[in-house]
């Protein structure tokens, strides 16, 4: 179960940054490792070298976890999979954790579950992607009503990145449910089957609630400017996206696959992001303020440079 420090305010969806750093962890950064906590879903993104004691120190058990998505095999973004893995083992988490990444990075993905001597109990799906699209659910699996989808992106090697869509919904108004005379069981019937019929006639679930719109998360790594950085961008809550680099090196950024600080928040501006997380930070870089004004000519949101072990709550619903 994940625990809390005593003084953190409690959120069903946030974020955890267990790493910030890119290709050289620091003494500041360790290697990427991200965890969104989703109501009961909990899904670790990339999760880098390091990322089992960053879960120690972060408070997340590894029985938490429901999902593991890692957008490419560089190794910033997956050695800490074997740690994870036989943690989930030692710890004998019941549930079937799926394990999403490029389908080229199948035998790396293989070799990271199995490469040391230990005792097997973790129950695992091995999912590669080949395209883009809708990331199926797999049984045994423990999920809500999220849809998780994924599409390439532009790196030095396969990548895909995340988008997590939580479907619309109606929010009931008591007040009118009260008047309409429903009460008890009465209420699930009606959300369910859209129309009840009552002593009073037929209500109808639009008479007594509004309309409720889903909230969205993005995850989006190493990559250069492309048409899926903007698709899982467009209109999301929260994104969490690279920013390797400062813009005054951007034709470094374009060489190695990776997009600037100013790129990123372009993005976010130009998409109607509602929280912007920037990170996967450069080793050249040792102020953190940098990140921040570059990003701030182009993007008046809600603003974070990330730091190792920060706690990003989801924005409330619009």
């Amino acid at each position: 179960m994940f625990q809390r420090p005593a003084n953190h305010r409690l959120s069903s969806r946030e974020l955890v940054t267990l790493g910030t750093a890119s290709q050289v962890p620091t003494r500041t950064r360790n290697h990427n490792g991200y965890a969104l906590f989703w109501d009961d879903e909990v899904f670790l993104f990339d999760p880098g070298e390091g990322t089992q004691r960053q879960m120690l120190h972060a408070g997340i058990s590894a029985t938490a976890l429901t999902r593991i998505a890692i957008t490419h095999l560089h190794g910033d973004h997956s050695l800490g999979l074997a740690g994870v893995v036989q943690r989930i083992s030692l710890d004998g988490v019941p549930q079937t954790v799926p394990i999403t990444f490029p389908a080229s990075g199948r035998r790396w993905i293989e070799a990271l579950c199995d490469s040391t001597a230990y005792h097997h109990r973790e129950r695992l799906a091995l999912q590669g992607l080949s395209h883009d699209g809708v990331v199926p659910r797999v049984p045994g699996e423990l999920h809500g009503p999220t849809v998780l989808r994924a599409a390439r992106l532009d790196h030095s090697l396969e990548a895909y990145g995340y988008r997590l869509d939580e479907p619309d919904g109606r929010r009931m108004d008591p007040d009118r449910l009260a008047a309409a005379g429903i009460t008890g069981p009465d209420v699930g019937r009606l959300a369910q089957d859209g129309t009840l019929r009552t002593p009073r006639g037929t209500v109808r679930v639009e008479d007594v609630s509004d309309p409720r719109p889903g909230q969205s998360f993005a995850f989006v790594m190493d990559t250069r400017m492309c048409d899926a950085v903007w698709d899982l961008a467009d209109g999301v809550d929260l994104l969490v996206i690279e920013s390797t680099f400062l813009d005054r090196d951007r034709g470094l950024a374009r060489e190695h696959g990776h997009l600037t600080a100013l790129e990123a928040a372009t993005v976010a501006a130009r998409s109607g992001v509602r929280s912007l997380v920037l990170t996967h930070f450069s080793q050249r870089y040792t102020d953190p303020a940098e990140f921040e004004q570059e990003a701030r000519t182009v993007f008046d949101g809600e603003l974070t440079v990330a730091a190792d072990l920060d706690r990003i709550a989801v924005p409330r619903r619009r």
